[in-house]
């Protein structure tokens, strides 16, 4: 995410105030409930992540992660870290990369909130894929890896690893434009007359296209693990939105730098295939002939992130945020807007402030 690229997410920090927990507490019920866990737990918290906290644990030189529902009051169905859970242990015995679970905690009383811990990878997260740190062949394989892992997500038969009930079946776009226009006024500080545009239109010019599959709701290479060596993705992470729901819709999610961020790029300089090329990697993978509507499922991901944006906005006025930087994640929901805008209205200039 082009938003999020910049800002100061490498690492681990102290565990922040408002996160913190009781430690002896969470030792003891990793004893009881982690396999073979044993010894004094170490904890840190990593810097990225702008919804749930997320922490580092290490107890005998072994590593955990730890992903908990943030303290305070909460949007109602967000911060699902029960979803997440569900959704990583299904897709444990598939191809998809992802990160082993152990457990999930819905006592609130372990650490204040619910949790669950999982395997820690032993990899790096690229919050800047165009930086100078990579070769033009590192770039190449690193987003054709993203690719492939995503087609792999959408090819898993989602009945047969017992995910039936995780969603609904059909109307995804439209399920999902009516939830994130609802929560948008909800946490709405400014007006936008672009979101304002978009809420009208998009509802009204939805795609006939109606395929239902996994989806992870949030994919960008920023939310997947490279191997530490490769330019390979070994696990895709942050799986909080992830339900049922329309594929091509959560592809060009992952192709939104594309119309933002990459937009004024030379991407054959830098090794990253172009647009077409990389829809016509994922439809091979996938069987598909081609993405009919292809702009408005990229209008309608930059409205869900403007959305979404804006949300953290607003939790950072209510004192909620996961992130010291999530102030200025959230300044940029108005631009985010204007973008989603200009895949519809071809005369909206984005070069103008």
């Amino acid at each position: 995410m082009s938003d999020f690229e910049s800002l100061d997410n490498e690492g681990t920090i102290p565990v922040l105030e408002k996160h913190q927990f009781d430690v002896k507490s969470l030792e003891d019920y990793m004893k009881k409930n982690v396999a073979g866990f044993s010894g004094e737990l170490i904890v840190e918290e990593f810097a990225g992540g702008q919804s749930n906290p997320t922490y580092s644990l290490e107890a005998n030189n072994k590593k955990y992660v730890l992903r908990r529902k943030p303290p305070g009051t909460l949007l109602k169905s967000a911060h699902a870290v029960d979803r997440e859970y569900r959704v990583l242990t299904a897709l444990q015995n598939t191809n998809v990369p992802t990160a082993k679970t152990y457990c999930l905690c819905e006592d609130e009383s372990v650490i204040g909130t619910m949790f669950y811990i999982m395997e820690y990878l032993d990899g790096r997260v690229v919050w800047d894929s165009t930086s100078s740190d990579f070769t033009p062949a590192e770039r190449a394989a690193m987003w054709d890896s993203a690719n492939d892992a995503v087609a792999k997500l959408h090819s898993v038969d989602f009945e047969s690893v017992g995910l039936s009930e995780f969603g609904k079946h059909s109307n995804y776009i439209g399920r999902q434009l009516n939830r994130w226009a609802g929560q948008y006024e909800y946490t709405k500080t400014v007006e936008n007359p672009y979101m304002d545009n978009l809420i009208d239109y998009l509802p009204k010019n939805m795609p006939n296209e109606d395929a239902c599959s996994i989806v992870h709701g949030d994919l960008q290479i920023a939310n997947m693990m490279m191997h530490k060596d490769k330019p390979e993705v070994i696990g895709i992470l942050d799986w909080e939105l992830s339900t049922l729901g329309n594929p091509l819709s959560d592809f060009a999610y992952l192709c939104r730098p594309y119309r933002d961020g990459l937009r004024n790029v030379d991407l054959k300089a830098l090794g990253i295939p172009s647009e077409q090329e990389y829809v016509e990697a994922y439809c091979r993978r996938t069987g598909r002939d081609g993405i009919e509507n292809w702009d408005y499922y990229l209008a309608f991901n930059m409205f869900r992130l403007a959305a979404i944006l804006q949300g953290i906005a607003k939790r950072v006025l209510d004192g909620t945020a996961a992130s010291k930087q999530a102030e200025i994640a959230g300044a940029g929901a108005f631009n985010m807007a204007k973008v989603a805008w200009a895949q519809i209205d071809k005369s909206v200039n984005l070069d103008e402030e």
